[in-house]
């Protein structure tokens, strides 16, 4: 373990390499007070130095700018290598899936097991845990280059039917396996927790990559619960090529919305199209069905990953 003397010196030369400079730098080993863990601090914990860069952001739909002051954009000051170092921030809440309430909250201990139980997966964020000097949970992740799936697929400026035909293969190519794992934390009595279109990252050396699992939720006999609502949204955002809300439909394609029910929207996000074959014939029948398991209208929801990716795979064996 460095020493904070050699921390500070190996900090100051990477600032230096950079043309800045901080007159006051700080080694911090106790991160309890995680807001006053600034820019230019250097943290030091056992598994090593890290160079503290700055904030990450709330990704949440309309929180984006909106400062996450316990993850930190950090240098490991020996390798150069980029980190973001997950700190210790409780937090709880409710939200209410069809008739099943869920209650929510944020725990370190559950990310670190994950981490520990994902190492070497690369449909996974990596990283290690190690306790400060006050044994607070600090999670060290490796950071993924590349672009969350949301932005990724709103980048694309095609026609939709370009889209589905040319461009969405590949997506299911790479969803597949980001799926496989999701099953595989189920089947380890393990969920993500939280996930959401910018919760995956579409990494420069291919595969898709889940990141930020410190969420859990009580799931009471269905384990795969909130997950599996998740994967239903970001499955109808991947076929869609967009999200086609009732406020979207207004503005472009009125006479699709006045022919749409109850039955054809979202089971939870009311105002957002899954029974899309209703906007884009050509959609063949196989996958439309499985979008319409998340729909208002349907008598039966997909208990497991597993029921859902065995269904994914056909249909993506039919398309060209």
């Amino acid at each position: 373990m460095l020493t904070p003397i050699q921390a500070l010196e190996m900090a100051r030369e990477l600032m230096a390499k950079e043309h800045r400079t901080i007159r006051n730098m700080r080694v911090i080993q106790n991160t309890t007070n995680f807001i006053k863990v600034e820019y230019g601090d250097v943290l030091l914990l056992e598994t090593g130095a890290y160079l503290i860069k700055g904030h990450e952001h709330e990704g949440r739909f309309g929180l984006d700018d909106e400062i996450k002051h316990w993850v930190k954009k950090a240098v490991d000051v020996e390798t150069g290598q980029r980190k973001v170092i997950k700190l210790v921030f409780f937090e709880r809440f409710t939200i209410k899936l069809a008739n099943i309430t869920y209650e929510c909250y944020r725990i370190p201990q559950k990310e670190a097991r994950i981490l520990e139980l994902v190492a070497g997966n690369p449909n996974f964020m990596q990283g290690v845990s190690c306790p400060d000097e006050e044994n607070n949970n600090v999670r060290i992740i490796d950071f993924v280059y590349g672009t969350n799936l949301g932005d990724y697929v709103e980048e694309i400026n095609h026609s939709h039917e370009h889209y589905f035909h040319e461009l969405l293969p590949g997506l299911l190519d790479l969803f597949l396996p980001a799926l496989a794992g999701l099953s595989y934390l189920h089947k380890n009595h393990e969920k993500h927790g939280d996930v959401r279109r910018d919760h995956i990252i579409c990494s420069r050396e291919g595969p898709l990559v889940w990141i930020d699992f410190d969420y859990n939720y009580r799931h009471g006999e269905h384990i795969a619960g909130l997950d599996m609502a998740g994967v239903g949204n970001i499955l109808t955002y991947l076929v869609g090529g967009a999200d086609h809300t009732v406020l979207k439909l207004k503005k472009e394609k009125p006479h699709l919305l006045a022919g749409l029910t109850a039955a054809d929207f979202n089971v939870v996000m009311s105002n957002r199209v899954v029974n899309l074959q209703k906007l884009f014939p050509y959609i063949p029948d196989r996958l439309n069905n499985i979008l319409l398991h998340f729909s208002g209208g349907t008598p039966v929801f997909y208990d497991t990953v597993d029921e859902l990716l065995s269904e994914l795979a056909e249909a993506r064996a039919t398309m060209t």
